[in-house]
């Protein structure tokens, strides 16, 4: 049978003993698998990311103020790497420990398959979309502009560059990457499960060996990529640890003074840096070598003040705001957490971004304007979201139902 060293619940620990394992084998781990059910918080927030990047993805727009991207170092991007780790480990940790790596593995690639159908679709629709709204208005420039070029002059070496995840229009970086996070995580959760604090140290050895000697996948026709995953699996593995409990293990540290000062401290300080680069004014108070070292920020690399921006967050999140302090049942917050619960969404959010980016550019970009496409595209993300969950429960439904003996 399996032993876990760590502490559960009594609902855990009888569900847990229940289960019937058919291999011996001894996990001695100081952290612990999350529980069962849907995280409530785990969908909220990856609604708000959501959101957050479809703003931040449309250029000269003023709703871009309502996302964290103009408020410090780091932004959703950020936030949606940390969930996604997160929720691997809440979501197969458990199901590692009960039915063994194999079944868990079978499960990842599962998930990694639907994200991969769902990143070439997306690349298709978004080609599509950008070469015929390109002939349509004879606006030829966004091809370049959005890194189409290499469709038009090599198609088949493209698409197929595509298909390898090499080549990537403009904004279609991320899902590639959580691609490729997910792919990887097997072994990972396999390791982190018995030695937790070795697999986040190792984590932070390969970001600082990636940053030191560059080392990054080559992108289609040249570069590299925009989110190098040698880097950005940082704040994935950091989310696993979360995860698995490692908060728990650092309370000592999250509550104590130094901390608590310091990352207010240091917030502030991100903060006054983000609005010196944006505004010339308040950086040309600055001395130019300071100004130079936090603008502008290194993404691609994601620069050691950006992770330990979104760090002291985390780690001022558990300290000051306590767990019921938002009643996630309330039907205001269904629209975010419907949002959350599917990578349709994501994927809609990605081409709706350029739609409204467009939109903008063919039109006068008012800033009513601004407003109403950035509501617009919301509003069709929230749709897209009610629609698969309702298809879903649907299906669920069906597969419940006896058969029927005859026929239509």
């Amino acid at each position: 049978m399996l032993v876990w060293s760590g502490r559960l619940s009594p609902d855990a620990n009888a569900a847990f003993a229940s289960t019937k394992k058919p291999a011996p084998m001894q996990i001695t781990a100081t952290l612990r698998p999350p529980g069962r059910g849907r995280n409530l918080h785990l969908d909220f927030l990856r609604g708000v990311a959501n959101f957050a990047i479809y703003l931040d993805h449309i250029p000269n727009n003023v709703m871009n103020w309502v996302t964290s991207r103009n408020y410090g170092s780091s932004d959703a991007a950020d936030l949606f790497v940390f969930v996604a780790g997160y929720t691997a480990a809440f979501v197969y940790a458990r199901m590692m420990v009960d039915r063994g790596w194999i079944f868990a593995a079978t499960r990842i690639f599962k998930r990694v398959r639907q994200l991969y159908i769902a990143h070439i679709l997306l690349l298709v629709i978004y080609m599509v979309t950008v070469g015929h709204l390109a002939g349509a208005y004879n606006v030829s420039g966004i091809v370049s502009e959005f890194n189409l070029e290499g469709l038009i002059a090599r198609p088949v070496e493209t698409l197929t560059q595509g298909l390898l995840l090499n080549f990537r229009p403009l904004n279609l970086d991320i899902l590639p990457l959580y691609i490729v996070l997910m792919a990887s995580f097997p072994p990972v959760l396999w390791i982190m499960l018995r030695k937790p604090d070795l697999v986040l140290g190792l984590s932070l050895v390969l970001y600082l060996a990636a940053r030191h000697f560059g080392w990054n996948l080559a992108a289609f026709p040249d570069g590299n990529w925009y989110f190098n995953p040698f880097c950005w699996q940082l704040p994935f593995v950091f989310g696993a640890w979360f995860a698995l409990g490692g908060a728990g293990e650092a309370r000592g540290v999250i509550h104590s003074r130094p901390v608590l000062y310091g990352g207010i401290g240091y917030l502030a300080f991100s903060f006054a840096m983000t609005l010196a680069g944006l505004f010339p004014a308040l950086g040309a108070m600055l001395p130019p070598s300071l100004l130079d070292a936090f603008n502008p920020g290194d993404k691609t690399d994601l620069t050691p003040y950006r992770v330990a921006h979104f760090v002291v967050i985390a780690f001022l999140v558990i300290r000051l705001v306590p767990e019921t302090w938002l009643d996630l049942k309330w039907k205001i917050f269904d629209p975010v957490i419907k949002c959350g619960q599917s990578i349709a969404v994501f994927c809609v959010g990605l081409l709706l971004s350029f739609v409204a980016q467009f939109v903008l550019m063919m039109s006068s970009g008012s800033l009513l304007l601004q407003v109403a496409v950035s509501a617009s595209g919301i509003a069709v993300m929230t749709l897209v979201a009610y629609y698969v969950s309702w298809s879903k429960r649907e299906d669920e439904l069906l597969l419940r139902r006896p058969a029927s003996t005859h026929l239509p």
